[in-house]
């Protein structure tokens, strides 16, 4: 009889050229899921990505330090402990200003994709 669960020990370590990890449990990379992805993420201190627009709802909880939302026009700072939801289709930037690492889970609803995440040049 097949399991219906799924445990996940080695999740797929994402490459990334800016000092953040991204360790993606169940997505796209990971599984061939597009339905959603789960990945947990650290964002070291002073980092930040382009403007973005995503085709997809991103919600993140943050676990450990802060983390800065550029929401269309408005700056948004959460603290461990607290969650958003930012539907897509809405432009947003992402960033760890602070001087800590900032330590979160982010949940992409269809999964991540590069070729859904529209970021903006420089």
């Amino acid at each position: 009889m097949k399991k219906k669960y799924t445990i996940q020990k080695s999740p797929f370590v994402v490459p990334t050229t800016d000092g953040k990890l991204i360790e993606e449990h169940f997505g796209n990379a990971t599984d061939k899921n597009n339905q959603v992805s789960i990945a947990h993420m650290v964002a070291p201190p002073k980092w930040k990505e382009p403007f973005q627009t995503p085709e997809f709802d991103e919600y993140t909880y943050i676990i450990r330090g802060k983390k800065q939302f550029i929401i269309e026009d408005e700056t948004i700072i959460l603290e461990a402990g607290q969650s958003i939801k930012i539907e897509k289709n809405t432009r947003v930037q992402y960033s760890n200003p602070f001087e800590e690492a900032c330590d979160y889970i982010a949940i992409c609803l269809p999964a991540f994709s590069i070729d859904l995440v529209n970021r903006e040049e420089n």
